[in-house]
């Protein structure tokens, strides 16, 4: 239970103890009163005197809960941002003036902790500098060189590709990172690619062969095993996979670069994805612009979406897309998000906007901000896109009921402003941009919650369930 539910359950058990007794006291003085008048008006003086006692200690609790209990929760919900959510503005004294000494000292505890980051902060910056610098230059040469090359784990996922990779295998969405390369070239060669170097234990290092992309688009490709225990992860060692692009086909600017992730080879992969850790899990944050707000009767005009693998946005893995919802945009909706019926003329229709993005999706987990509506939209679109939204569902605004309570204002804005989360001008209200700052609120709030031991899906998706209930209780 949260701190205000206990306080309001300890003040109704006050009250209640106290009309009891008083009631208790009243049967006793009663059974000994000298007539029936005297009874009559013991037991009235007893009714008024539990009244005034109730909406006395409700006047007390209402009081109590204003000045204490939600002033408690908000100070925890920002200390909480300043130790795990990277959060470094000054904590509001004023909303905890009635809890003594404890604001000015967490104030100065949180001073102190961001003076403390701002050190180490300065001494990683400094040795860390140079590798940077060396990994970007070394990124850039590999860039633009014309190979388009994917390393795997050994479970087939991509923990780096370059720009040529994608536009070889051509699949919409690309093999990006952390998706699983056998949906996207053929399975059967990959795989038998790789088993065959694997049974070779070393004879024949580089494996040759043909694969066919989705389009059924022959592509000469040779694979070998990455060398050393540092690359071999739960399923066995990862691969390094060339593929060699179409004779004569000009070679695209480098759109990307390389992006990669290492730290995926030793991910385990066997838990149920309730139980295993949300930072390990693939998430998709997006945002949907409509022509109003009554998924029953209005539609889709634009979705927008960033990708999410191990606790970091994937640069270049995006979505986004205009949709012609096949009737006229209000001007009242136009003035919010800026789109009118010239702009989607020729757009995809929603069938089509709809199984693009639930292919990007994957079984990745969707996050939104207030998701109840964005996902209203896309359940509607189901039969007609021929796909079910299936995948676990997080909503922003939940998460930041848990880590603030629920009595604070829990729109993006006001989220983002207590995360420092900076929405760029002109991004507000349009589909990529509310995705982009959902996603980064998104990660300090993840940062808050495992710092309150909510780990897993399940424990995450448990705790927004309760301040689900709590939400529709207070408002």
């Amino acid at each position: 239970m949260s701190l205000r539910l206990r306080i309001l359950l300890f003040f109704a058990l006050l009250g209640l103890g106290a009309v009891a007794a008083m009631t208790v006291g009243a049967a006793f003085a009663s059974a000994r009163a000298a007539s029936a008048e005297a009874t009559r008006a013991l037991l009235v003086a007893s009714v008024v005197a539990g009244v005034l006692i109730l909406v006395l200690v409700a006047a007390v609790w209402l009081l109590f809960d204003a000045h204490v209990a939600r002033a408690i929760e908000a100070l925890a919900g920002a200390l909480r941002v300043r130790a795990h959510g990277g959060v470094d503005t000054a904590v509001d004294e004023a909303a905890a003036r009635y809890l003594g000494d404890l604001a000015p000292a967490a104030a100065a505890l949180s001073r102190r902790l961001a003076a403390a980051r701002d050190a180490e902060a300065e001494a990683i910056a400094r040795e860390t500098t140079r590798l940077a610098l060396d990994t970007t230059r070394l990124e850039a040469v590999l860039a633009h060189l014309p190979l388009a090359v994917l390393a795997c784990s050994g479970d087939h996922r991509v923990v780096l590709h370059n720009a040529l990779a994608l536009d070889c295998v051509g699949a919409d969405p690309g093999p990006g990172l952390d998706r699983d390369l056998r949906a996207h070239l053929d399975a059967g060669a990959v795989v038998d690619a790789r088993a065959q170097l694997l049974a070779d234990a070393g004879a024949d290092p580089v494996r040759r062969f043909t694969c066919r992309t989705l389009a059924q688009r022959p592509l000469d490709a040779w694979m070998r095993l990455l060398p050393g225990a540092e690359w071999e992860g739960a399923d066995g060692p990862g691969y390094l996979l060339v593929l060699d692009r179409a004779p004569g086909r000009p070679v695209p600017a480098a759109r990307a670069g390389i992006v990669h992730d290492f730290e995926l080879l030793s991910r385990r992969r066997g838990d149920p994805a309730g139980e295993a850790s949300l930072h390990a899990l693939a998430c998709v944050v997006f945002d949907t612009e409509t022509t109003g707000l009554l998924p029953s009767q209005d539609a889709i005009v634009q979705i927008a979406a960033v990708r999410i693998v191990n606790g970091r946005v994937v640069a270049g893995d995006t979505f986004e897309t205009l949709v012609d919802p096949r009737r006229p945009i209000p001007a009242g909706a136009t003035a919010i998000h800026g789109i009118d019926d010239d702009a989607v003329a020729g757009a995809p229709r929603v069938a089509d906007a709809a199984a693009r993005f639930h292919r990007f999706a994957g079984d990745s987990v969707l996050v939104a901000h207030n998701a109840a509506f964005d996902m209203a939209f896309l359940r509607r679109a189901e039969a007609a896109c021929g796909c079910r939204f299936r995948q676990p569902v997080l909503d922003t605004v939940l998460l930041s009921a848990a880590v603030f309570g629920t009595a604070e204002d829990h729109s993006l804005d006001a989220l983002c402003r207590r995360l420092e989360v900076t929405i760029p001008a002109g991004a507000r209200h349009t589909a990529m941009g509310d995705a982009v700052a959902t996603a980064e609120a998104f990660l300090r709030l993840l940062a808050v919650l495992r710092g309150r031991g909510l780990v897993t899906l399940d424990a995450v998706m448990a705790e927004t369930a309760q301040h689900a209930r709590m939400l529709r209780m207070t408002h």
